[in-house]
């Protein structure tokens, strides 16, 4: 039977419940709006499903194998199997534990969930499709609406994704084997994660990227203590070189690449992970029909509020803009929340921090010495080698550093860039520092736990000063 078109009216209107989406739609009804998310695929999105959490664990779990095999420097000999199988499933698990806690949290919270696809009827409606045959739609009238619909990997063309031979990161987290030659086109952050992790679970990785070097965007030696340590474990680098085609083989694939002399070189391969970057999804929603248009980069523009062109309508997330990160998503939903609410609110932070889950991290917070130049800025940059920090070694991570760039007149922090252990979590300190309008004094004053990877940070601001102790 054919369930009929029915109309429902809501204060607060979430399309997508990623990120994003859930904080706003959270935060709604905790501020008193009756609020209702909308989510056609499952609550967490991408982050939660096919992105951040399942890569991290897949990244966890290979390195749990990769230090067993490689320890023997510390007097540990060990030669582990690896059932990709059983890790998939333990990555599921996780997986499912969360995106199950984020309805829980949304039920508990007074969210009324509902799952389809949403598209804006006028400037007070959207009209719900549910999945599935015979399933029907349904309307609803709001108040509010926020558009949180995300990112999906950017397809080369030629290259469509088919799941089997052409993997998009989502076919990549989901293989239950691992491939005995994987070729990965882009060396940018998901290109570099996942190359590692297939890598050091005994996969023969090639990668081909069109740019000079790896992690375009990051300074030169970040790069270069990253591609190193890819290298050594064993990933072939192969740059000034773009995907042309592809057919497929006995063995699997050969893939065509062409450079900017147009020279030919085929590669063959099991599969092929193209990663080149992710793109906005807009094109479910009918903005047409409320008048609202994308920027050239396919965005919805918005203000401080997260408004956009449409006073009604607010956008959070990755379809916002860059950069695509789920904290900014979660900062973004509870301004939009709130402002829905009619609660003072916008989003004004002085830096946002960034980390890729590399070998080793990277996380980076502010301007490069190189941006505070162009800012008007005379920066002066404090650096601690992790070879020479203690709690570095008794971990056996001796390659990176932690760098601090603050304003030599009045040592306010400015930003900071440390690849390196744990770098991730290093760089909250930084990050606050710079958000409170703190100085190098401060952190170098600051009596830091001995022996931790955070002395790295002390030190870099006592250099900075010129007042390093442990390093020269």
């Amino acid at each position: 039977m054919v369930v009929g078109d029915v109309t429902t009216g809501t204060e607060l209107l979430v399309i997508g419940g990623g990120p994003g989406g859930y904080v706003a739609a959270i935060r709604g009804a905790q501020l008193g709006l009756d609020t209702t998310l909308v989510e056609r695929d499952a609550y967490g999105g991408t982050c939660l499903n096919h992105g951040c959490i399942p890569s991290k664990a897949l990244i966890s779990a290979s390195d749990v194998a990769h230090d067993a095999r490689q320890a023997e420097s510390m007097g540990v000999f060990a030669d582990p199997a690896v059932d990709m199988a059983g890790m998939t499933e333990w990555k599921d698990g996780v997986v499912t534990r969360l995106t199950r806690g984020v309805e829980s949290l949304c039920e508990s919270a007074g969210v009324n969930l509902i799952e389809g696809t949403a598209e804006f009827v006028d400037d007070e409606t959207v009209r719900v499709a549910h999945g599935g045959e015979g399933q029907g739609s349904e309307s609803l009238s709001f108040e509010h609406a926020v558009v949180a619909t995300g990112s999906r990997p950017m397809e080369v063309p030629g290259f469509e994704f088919d799941g089997e031979h052409i993997l998009s990161s989502k076919d990549a987290l989901a293989l239950e084997s691992v491939p005995e030659k994987l070729l990965v086109v882009g060396a940018g952050y998901i290109g570099m994660e996942l190359s590692t992790v297939f890598a050091k679970l005994g996969a023969e990785v090639t990668v081909v990227e069109m740019l000079d070097d790896v992690l375009p965007g990051y300074e030169d030696d970040i790069e270069a203590v990253v591609r190193e340590r890819a290298e050594d474990l064993g990933i072939d680098f192969n740059f000034g070189e773009a995907a042309d085609d592809w057919e497929q083989t006995d063995e699997g694939i050969r893939v065509q690449t062409v450079d900017a002399d147009e020279e030919i070189t085929e590669y063959n391969a099991e599969k092929c992970l193209v990663a080149v970057g992710r793109e906005p999804v807009t094109d479910t929603l009918a903005l047409e029909n409320v008048d609202l248009q994308t920027d050239e980069d396919g965005f919805l523009p918005t203000d401080d509020q997260c408004r956009t062109a449409f006073e009604s309508v607010f956008a959070v997330g990755d379809v916002a803009g860059e950069p695509m990160l789920a904290h900014k998503a979660m900062a973004e939903g509870e301004v939009a929340a709130q402002a829905s609410a009619g609660e003072p609110a916008a989003f004004d932070h002085q830096a946002i921090p960034a980390a890729v889950f590399t070998d080793p991290e990277i996380a980076t917070v502010g301007m490069t010495e190189s941006e505070a130049e162009a800012a008007g800025f005379d920066p002066v940059v404090g650096q601690m080698p992790f070879r020479a920090n203690g709690r570095a070694l008794t971990v056996n991570e001796r390659e990176g550093f932690v760098r601090i760039v603050a304003d030599a007149d009045d040592e306010f922090l400015l930003g900071a860039q440390i690849v390196g252990p744990e770098a991730s979590e290093l760089i909250a300190e930084l990050g606050l520092g710079i958000e409170m309008g703190a100085r190098l004094e401060d952190i170098a004053g600051t009596i830091h736990t001995h022996p931790t990877l955070s002395e790295a940070v002390h030190e870099a601001a006592a250099a900075a000063r010129g007042e390093a102790v442990h390093t020269r």
